[in-house]
């Protein structure tokens, strides 16, 4: 299926690959792709063939950043106005970190602004060795947004994440591998990627979601006793799993 500037290919073993497809402006996301984004993940979420998704960039940047120009070219418009328009615009990698598939983004080269935020939004990030992961807002006179400063205060802690956003620098993708922010290096992030998701989508696609909820609920509250709760009800509800069944019959048997 090809949209545009989006273009979502499901595969016969249950990845979905989506890809950002404006390679001569690096991927550029405005509001047209990010629209389109929008409507290839409600596909994804209404598609029960899918059971693991892939986000990639065309070209040589996974997604170069916002378009800024479109987005913030009117210095004259109504504050309240830009602000409705950029919570709708956040909805597009809000809308991948809210799909109940496990998600893997493959970065290769820049992942700014925007592009950050995307790949944020993914659960696993590979990235290749020239991949740049910029939170690069304050560099041009711009407050971080899309969630990028939660993103970042989550995989670097708040005071690496103060300093990467006040500083504006980008972080080059051998360095996001030794703070965590991503996976890696891959010298083929998509071939790694689709590698990695094709391992995924072996599981049995409930249990491959209940995993997710499970550390999502662990990554955003202190309680264990409600991670506990939901872990008990999920692995109750899997203990009839053929595949669990299998190493019942083995254990017995040895």
């Amino acid at each position: 299926m090809a949209t545009n500037k989006v273009r979502l290919e499901v595969r016969e073993d249950g990845v979905g690959v989506v890809t950002l497809t404006d390679p001569d402006r690096r991927n550029a996301m405005g509001e047209e792709m990010g629209s389109e984004l929008r409507d290839v993940v409600s596909r994804i979420r209404n598609d029960r063939d899918v059971r693991v998704v892939v986000v990639t960039g065309e070209g040589p940047a996974f997604c170069a950043g916002a378009d800024l120009p479109e987005l913030f070219g009117d210095p004259k418009e109504e504050t309240t106005r830009v602000h409705e328009r950029l919570n709708g615009y956040y909805r597009a990698f809000l809308d991948v970190r809210d799909l109940p598939l496990p998600t893997v983004a493959a970065v290769h080269g820049a992942a700014i602004g925007a592009g950050l935020n995307l790949a944020l939004a993914c659960d696993v990030r590979l990235a290749a060795p020239d991949a740049s992961f910029g939170a690069t807002f304050s560099k041009i006179g711009l407050h971080p947004g899309g969630g990028c400063t939660w993103f970042l205060v989550r995989a670097l802690g708040s005071s690496r994440a103060l300093k990467t956003l006040l500083l504006g620098r980008p972080i080059p993708g051998r360095e996001a591998v030794e703070l965590g922010l991503a996976e890696g290096p891959e010298d083929d992030p998509p071939g790694a990627a689709l590698e990695l998701a094709t391992e995924f989508a072996r599981l049995e696609p409930e249990l491959a979601r209940q995993i997710k909820h499970s550390v999502r609920l662990a990554e955003e509250t202190d309680d264990l006793n409600a991670v506990l709760s939901y872990e008990s009800w999920a692995q109750a509800a899997s203990a009839a799993s053929p595949r669990l069944q299998e190493w019942v019959e083995r254990f017995r048997g040895s």
